[in-house]
């Protein structure tokens, strides 16, 4: 498929976040539409139903506070009875007006209840208590028996039946209220509920979505180039998913393709160089080995018959054709390094070193050198090989002593996964400034008439530790005299020894 055709990441990106914004607007949506019947449930119940029946309730007892006092003023003829009838009209007022405020909007019904109430209340007032007070207050005199209070006590009975059987609606009503804020309520539970498991399986959803697109594609990727880094170049590197994603896979197989075609090209480079180095080690040296030879012959025919420029004139051929074979040979020896590989097998570097004082015995000896080596550890690698380090370094340390004989030291310690070798001495140093130049083939810091060598041995020496997995350096944090040269190689595990 070209992926011309697919969705580029940002675009489902932009999908799925506006997939969670429809679904998080219609939650919002539903919830305030909710939270808006909620607010009103509790509105009917708690700021009008309850508050109107407290008011009834108020207004109940104002009117028996009005009874009470045209009673007693009746039968006292006392003004303080009064003061109850007189500011209980006044509560009652007030609070039928306010109870009237509240109700108007919700239950006109009830408002009719109300102006009963009041009509009823009234009646009672102008056609029982008003006249009976005004008549008292005429003779001044306390009335123990009246002859219609039957009749007044009937119209106040009218009353407080009106004012119960309000009181009675409004209690009803407000369970309705109370019964409707519940199932509003309720409803609101279920309504987040559903909208928290809808918004988790819409994220769950989307996750998966993204997964399945995005994330399995990558990883699919991801698995190839693994494979392929790991040397596996002849895998194929596939990519679906996102447009980014097949692009980059891609541009990962034309890379793949392009290592393939320069290993190819490596390959065959790596086979001149093969025949090449046949070359060097037999039709090279050949020539070489009859111009030392010859020239030896004429130095043995004709010692004493040249003059001493001549004599020295034939001692530098044979010096420069010896020089030359040990150069090719060192030359083939640093280009074999990693090329022409051995099986690894365990080395006891202890054997190993061992092995190289007693190939160096006579310079240790004629050198009265002393060489120290702590206790080493077994690695993994190829022994003719690591013996080279050893033994360069080594001999390294034998060749450039100062004026005291040489005191060569090889130590070990852990550092993680791998063991670090030491090999100090106390020779004449390398200044800080060559650290790096020492390890380029053919860098030599002295003459060769100074001290012998054709500047390959430290270049070997990391060519080797690196093929083996460590590094190699030059020690500079030391203040003493002489050189140190620390390498790596990585352990070996108990159980693989």
């Amino acid at each position: 498929m070209d992926y011309r055709t697919r969705w580029p990441a940002s675009r489902l990106l932009a999908a799925a976040v506006a997939i969670l914004f429809l679904v998080c607007a219609g939650s919002i949506g539903s919830l305030a539409v909710s939270m808006t019947g909620l607010t009103k449930a509790r509105w009917l119940l708690l700021d009008q139903m309850l508050p109107a029946e407290d008011l009834v309730r108020e207004v109940d007892t104002a009117l028996i506070d009005q009874e009470s006092g045209v009673r007693g003023y009746v039968l006292t003829a006392n003004e303080d009875f009064l003061t109850p009838y007189k500011d209980g009209q006044g509560v009652e007022v007030r609070d039928i007006d306010a109870a009237r405020r509240m109700l108007a909007p919700i239950r006109p019904d009830l408002v009719d209840d109300l102006d009963e109430l009041a009509r009823l209340a009234a009646d009672w007032r102008q056609s029982y208590a008003e006249p009976l007070i005004e008549q008292v207050r005429r003779s001044g005199v306390p009335q123990t028996s009246l002859a219609d209070a039957g009749r007044g006590k009937e119209l106040f009975d009218r009353v407080r039946a009106s004012a119960d059987a309000l009181g009675d609606r409004l209690e009803q009503a407000a369970g309705d209220a109370r019964r409707e804020l519940d199932r509003v309520a309720a409803r609101q539970l279920w309504l987040l509920g559903g909208l928290g498991l809808l918004l988790v399986l819409i994220i769950a959803g989307v996750a998966v979505m993204l997964y399945r697109i995005v994330i399995a594609p990558l990883s699919g990727l991801a698995a190839d180039v693994r494979q392929v880094s790991s040397g596996d170049y002849a895998h194929e590197v596939e990519a679906g998913g996102p447009r980014e994603t097949v692009m980059l896979g891609e541009d990962v197989e034309a890379m793949r393709v392009r290592i393939l075609s320069d290993l190819e090209d490596l390959r065959r480079s790596n086979s001149e160089l093969e025949q090449f180095a046949y070359v060097a080690s037999h039709d090279l040296q050949e020539p070489l080995r009859k111009v030392a030879s010859f020239c030896q012959l004429l130095e043995r025919r004709y010692s004493g018959q040249l003059d001493e420029r001549g004599e020295q004139y034939l001692k530098f051929a044979v010096d420069g054709a010896k020089r030359m074979q040990v150069l090719i040979n060192d030359l083939l020896a640093f280009s074999r390094v990693g090329r022409i590989t051995r099986e690894q097998t365990l080395v006891d570097c202890d054997e190993l070193v061992a092995q190289v004082q007693d190939n160096y015995s006579e310079v240790i000896e004629r050198t009265g050198a002393t060489v120290e080596v702590a206790d080493l550890p077994t690695v993994r690698g190829e022994e003719s090989l690591l013996g080279g380090v050893f033994g360069n370094l080594i001999s390294n340390a034998l060749k450039f002593h100062g004026e005291q004989p040489p005191h060569v030291r090889v130590d070990v310690e852990r550092t993680g996964e791998f063991w670090t070798f030491t090999i100090s001495d106390n020779g004449i140093g390398i200044d800080t400034e060559y650290a790096e130049r020492i390890f380029v083939i053919f860098q030599r810091l002295h003459h060769k008439d100074d001290y012998p060598g054709t500047g390959i041995g430290l270049a070997m020496c990391r060519k080797i530790i690196e093929y083996h997995g460590g590094t190699i350096w030059l020690d500079t944090s030391g203040t003493g005299p002489g050189t140190t040269f620390k390498f790596t190689l990585p352990a070996v595990e108990d159980d693989e020894q």
